[in-house]
């Protein structure tokens, strides 16, 4: 039976993912353990919060090489969550920080010209457009709605990694794929029927 591991860094809505995932796979172990974290069959990197401290925190628990060597040299699958996907991003103006390097893309914070129309931070429902195909919208139609909480987002230097995006007066890239790594900005844990169909399809790879 596959291993999964949420990790812990002290930043995220940990229980909520956890009790998602339990309705499909019951070894889930949530840790910042470097020995369980080494041991996972699957990672989802979830997170609320500063990229900056997040990166910090992730450094001084000893987790940072690890989850580059899991990810990176075992190609285990992995979800980043919210700031879990843009710390999967070389660079974020929150903090002025680097992240993972994962994915060409940078960090920014969304900018909006209608104030009364669009709120920041963009907090709610709000249709992902799929832009390819992927195991992980698998049976989940293109516009669906998935539940967003973020003042930042990321945008991606290359195509070919965007999986999905939003609109929020301008395009946002909403989700990204690169061989064994996926990253959503919004929160398949709070979205429903949705998001439990996309957390089952991250299970499947």
């Amino acid at each position: 039976m596959q291993k999964l591991v949420i990790i812990d860094y002290g930043m995220g809505n940990l229980r909520s993912v956890e009790k998602k995932l339990l309705n499909f796979l019951p070894n889930i172990q949530i840790s910042s353990d470097p020995g369980q974290i080494k041991e996972a069959d699957k990672l989802v990197l979830p997170g609320v919060g500063h990229f900056g401290k997040a990166v910090n925190n992730i450094k001084n628990l000893g987790l940072w090489e690890i989850i580059n060597e899991v990810v990176l040299l075992k190609k285990k699958p992995v979800l980043g969550i919210c700031l879990g996907m843009q710390l999967m991003a070389k660079y974020s103006l929150e903090g002025n920080a680097k992240g993972f390097g994962w994915f060409d893309a940078d960090v920014v914070r969304l900018k909006v010209e209608d104030n009364l129309k669009y709120k920041i931070p963009h907090m709610g429902w709000n249709n992902v457009v799929a832009v390819k195909p992927s195991i992980l919208f698998e049976e989940i139609p293109s516009n669906s709605e998935f539940y967003f909480v973020h003042t930042f987002h990321v945008k991606s230097n290359t195509q070919q990694d965007i999986l999905s995006l939003t609109d929020y007066e301008s395009f946002f890239v909403s989700a990204f794929e690169k061989d064994n790594i996926f990253g959503v900005q919004f929160h398949p844990e709070k979205s429903h029927i949705m998001g439990e169909k996309l957390l089952s399809n991250f299970l499947k790879l």
